[in-house]
């Protein structure tokens, strides 16, 4: 059995994607993109990455530029060697998530903790990214 990706408007994306010089997503390899959910907080921005299977030193994390955050790694496929698939849907091999944060963290300060195949960074915000409050004066 062929496993393949669902695409129900394949072919209409496909022509989209020659029209304007792009390969289309039968003509690349599949890319992985793990799910990925941000929040704040007034202290705080939170990145929470679902990686199951991976393992810490497959894992990158980069902060450049104050702001730019890039989680990287790699998903193994199983090894199968005798075995003949009869339904593979988990995506495997090299991505890269880059997110531009909406303000600049505390590098030095950030938290990582990768449990049961989910990652959450804490990154504290700069001092001059967190909001203050200005006292008014009565004249």
């Amino acid at each position: 059995m062929l496993a393949t990706r669902w695409q129900p408007f394949g072919a209409v994306w496909g022509d989209f994607d020659r029209l304007f010089g792009r390969p289309s997503a039968a003509e690349e390899p599949e890319l992985i993109a793990p799910p990925i959910d941000v929040w704040e907080d007034a202290e705080k921005l939170y990145v929470e990455m679902e990686l199951p299977g991976l393992k810490l030193e497959d894992l990158k994390i980069e902060i450049a530029e104050g702001n730019l955050l890039t989680i990287a790694g790699e998903r193994k496929a199983p090894e199968a060697p005798k075995a003949v698939w009869l339904r593979q849907e988990r995506g495997f091999g090299k991505f890269a998530r880059t997110l531009e944060l909406p303000s600049p963290v505390e590098t030095e300060k950030v938290e990582a903790k990768f449990v049961n195949g989910v990652l959450l960074l804490t990154l504290p915000r700069a001092e001059a990214a967190k909001p203050r409050r200005i006292p008014v004066k009565g004249g």
